[in-house]
């Protein structure tokens, strides 16, 4: 089984209540081969949200209490963000993920690179809360990017 973001699935559930649609990851879910999943809707979140980025490092940093998530407008939601973390990662291992397919940027599901903490749409390397939790408990995270490139291996 594989676990995918929802917006990559279609579901109007980014910040600003869009999705990011993925037409093979659509399909998976069709077949049955693919769950979705919005770590930030299961942390307690509503859509539309407002954005927030990570401050002082990267998800890593967030799970071992040495940076933060926070909203553009400084409310800070790093519970949030861990308890979302935490409940996809109950989810993936409930269903058997088999591989985590999760929307790159995002502070929570970035799996590459994510927003710099500045609001000013500059992107650093690093994973996101959720990414960082799921791969530290072995499972394997890759970007919607790293999936197409690597579908038929996947699938």
């Amino acid at each position: 089984m594989i676990l995918v973001s929802s917006c990559l699935a279609g579901l109007e559930v980014r910040y600003d209540g869009t999705h990011s649609l993925d037409h093979k990851i659509s399909k998976l879910i069709e077949e049955n081969k693919a769950i979705p999943v919005c770590p930030e809707l299961l942390g307690g979140f509503s859509t539309p949200r407002e954005p927030a980025e990570i401050i002082g490092g990267n998800g890593e940093d967030v799970l071992d209490g040495k940076a933060k998530v926070v909203e553009k407008s400084g409310r800070d939601v790093t519970e949030l963000y861990i308890k979302g973390a935490y409940t996809t990662l109950k989810k993936a291992k409930n269903v058997n993920a088999t591989v985590v397919v999760l929307k790159e940027n995002s502070p929570s599901c970035g799996s590459s690179v994510i927003y710099n903490g500045e609001f000013i749409g500059e992107k650093i390397d690093g994973n996101g809360v959720t990414t960082a939790l799921l791969k530290r408990n072995g499972l394997r995270v890759i970007s919607e990017e790293q999936f197409a490139d690597n579908f038929d291996e996947i699938i």
